[in-house]
């Protein structure tokens, strides 16, 4: 009881100072695992571990009695891989890019062939021994890439092709590793004879056609409200393990793909509450990961330790890093507009990932099992690769990314929160001037419409702490709060000012506060009459974003006030002759103003806007007298 309920403190512990210390929650997982497992058993007094995973009779000691601990494994693999594959769409994988599906192609090939000849020549593994190894290493994963890369200031392009790299080859690496296993299984170390292959194929059709059939089922249940919405998420999980159980019986070894594809096939059809399911599987993963990790590196023995306590081991990782992947990143962004000290961090920065840890060892426990030569060398080699890379780039990232001059000095991006009408038309000005733009909203129909204006935006509550997680985020350095929800927008400033607003967090002025305009705060943005109403309306009347030459700092102030006499026009930033824009927040005399500064507006075009004695004949062109009006209706409705 002590080392079950041990393993779930220590696992979340371990996750806990992970997100504490901004690391990969890999790391500290499998050091804790390495400490309670082989590392403890040097200075126990009978020589035995503190966390024994299987059951030793020897010693009287253990978990998992026969090969409870590889079914168990088995089956936190499985769902773990079909959250993997949930997050695969067939969309994202065709818009972000030749870049990233060359690395996902080209750079997966040339890492397969790579470690499977550096590890075959330097440890004398059989050739399916050592491809097995290599495809396991293909594997990176956002689990360690986001951690790394979440506080490195990098342009948009970097940052998207380290992430989209890390999403999409997580199921691709599993699935190269599955079906290399299958392939090693299947021969039983013998030759591989036309059987052996026939037998390899038979277990590819069971494991996609399982895997597209359930997810079909599955899918149909739900869209016929055939599940109840408190048993979704519970069902769905008996649905995996199911699949894997049933995808095992008809063909041994096919349940891992069949749970991908499965996975996949669910994340790109219009499955209704997807957004629940990813939550609850993430949630159970991050559970599964805890425990998993500290398990498997517990399980690792000294001798393991010991069969790679030698110098091929270093040189082996030497060829991971500095040769392997430095070879794919380059070949698979030939001619693509990436400069050199851009491709050559890409090329650092490569950390493998959970998926490939927990393969290695549901693997190369089961080929030693099996007798497999050379079988006692994946767990550990794997683990090696895992930790030096995940080593390497959490405590060099930084400090290479400056040395290569992809260190961005000074964040520039603006983060918009709310995607509103007026938002959207804010968002593309900046984007057509140059500025890198994220919209967040939790409305779906708003974020869609973003996207349809080609704008980056992300559906997201601001509430979430995920938020400062999104490594496109990275160069964000202005944070500017659009929403009608005076709560929000006072959130956004305050919990998000420091990690994305550090440049400058703004936020729309609330109608309480201007009912007393003389003791507002700083924060406010573009003008201290004009809420989030004032916005919309005018907006919606005049969809336009206008700009006035400036000529003197008096020709600004007098600009200036003749906008805020007017009742369709709100300025919102000041562009200076480089052409970059200062977001308005306060109007006054400090403000300055150079030669070809221009003044940006929203509204009606100022050839368009009447004097304010035009204005106010009886057209109610003063904003704050629309502004009683409205106030007025409220009150009578």
């Amino acid at each position: 009881m002590l080392e079950l309920a041990g393993i779930v403190i220590l696992g979340i512990f371990a996750q806990w100072v992970a997100w504490r210390f901004k690391l990969p929650a890999i790391l500290p997982l499998i050091l804790i695992g390495l400490a309670v497992g082989p590392i403890s058993s040097l200075y126990t007094e009978n020589g035995n571990k503190l966390l024994e995973p299987v059951w030793q009779e020897s010693t009287d000691h253990g978990l998992f009695p026969g090969e409870f601990l590889y079914h168990f494994v088995s089956l936190a693999i499985s769902v773990i891989l079909f959250e993997g594959g949930l997050t695969l769409k067939r969309n994202e994988v065709l818009n972000v890019g030749p870049v990233i599906i060359k690395l996902i192609t080209i750079g997966v090939f040339i890492t397969f062939i790579g470690g499977g000849v550096a590890s075959h020549f330097l440890f004398d593994l059989d050739w399916p021994i050592a491809f097995l190894f290599a495809a396991l290493i293909i594997v990176t994963g956002p689990t360690v890439i986001t951690p790394i890369l979440r506080n490195i200031p990098l342009k948009k392009d970097l940052s998207a092709i380290l992430k989209w790299e890390g999403i999409l080859i997580d199921p691709i690496g599993a699935v190269a590793a599955v079906l290399m296993f299958e392939f090693i299984s299947i021969g039983q170390g013998e030759e591989y004879t036309q059987q052996a292959l026939i037998e390899f194929g038979k277990t590819v059709v069971i494991g996609f056609s399982i895997g597209f059939t359930f997810a079909y089922g599955l899918y149909f249940l739900i869209k016929k409200n055939a599940i109840p919405h408190f048993l979704m998420n519970v069902f769905t999980l008996s649905a995996v393990l199911g699949v894997y159980v049933l995808s095992e019986q008809f063909a041994h070894e096919s349940g891992l793909l069949s749970v991908v594809v499965m996975g996949m096939v669910l994340g790109n059809i219009d499955l209704p509450n997807i957004k629940e399911l990813l939550y609850f599987k993430e949630s159970l993963s991050v559970l599964l990961i805890s425990i998993l990790f500290i398990l498997l590196a517990a399980n690792i023995d000294m001798e393991d330790l010991y069969l790679i306590y030698n110098w091929n081991t270093l040189i082996l990782l030497g060829c991971v890093v500095f040769i392997i992947r430095p070879v794919g990143v380059f070949l698979s962004s030939w001619k693509s507009g990436l400069k050199f000290n851009e491709k050559a961090f890409i090329s650092w920065v490569g950390p493998r990932g959970i998926v490939a840890a927990g393969i290695a060892s549901l693997f190369g426990s089961r080929l030693a099992q099996e007798g497999q030569p050379g079988a006692e060398y994946i767990t550990p080699l794997v683990f090696m690769v895992v930790l030096g890379t995940v080593l390497l780039n959490a405590a060099t990232a930084r400090l290479f990314a400056k040395i290569s001059g992809v260190f961005l000095e000074e964040s520039t991006g603006i983060l918009i929160v709310g995607a509103s009408n007026v938002s959207r038309l804010i968002a593309k000005y900046l984007q057509k001037n140059g500025r890198h733009v994220v919209l967040i909203d939790s409305n779906k129909e708003n974020i869609e419409k973003a996207k349809a204006m080609d704008l980056d935006a992300e559906e997201a509550n601001i509430f979430s702490d995920d938020l400062t997680n999104n490594i496109e985020f990275s160069d964000i350095g202005y944070l500017m709060a659009l929403t009608a929800s005076e709560e929000v927008n006072k959130h956004a400033i305050e919990r998000f000012r420091d990690q994305l607003g550090e440049n400058g967090a703004f936020r729309l002025i609330t109608p309480e506060e201007m009912k007393d305009l003389d003791s507002t705060p700083t924060e406010l943005l573009f003008s201290k009459k004009d809420d989030y109403i004032n916005l919309s309306e005018v907006a919606r009347d005049y969809p336009k974003i206008n700009e006035i030459t400036l000529e003197s700092k008096e020709h600004f102030l007098e600009e200036i006030a003749s906008l805020n006499e007017q009742s369709d026009a709100i300025p919102i930033f000041i562009k200076d002759k480089e052409g970059e824009l200062h977001i308005i927040a306060t109007y006054g005399e400090e403000t300055e103003i150079g030669e070809e500064y221009k003044l940006v507006y929203l509204g009606k075009p100022i050839d368009l806007i009447k004097s304010p004695k035009e204005g106010n004949n009886g057209q109610n062109g003063n904003r704050q007298t629309r502004k009683e009006e409205d106030n007025k209706v409220k009150k009578e409705a």
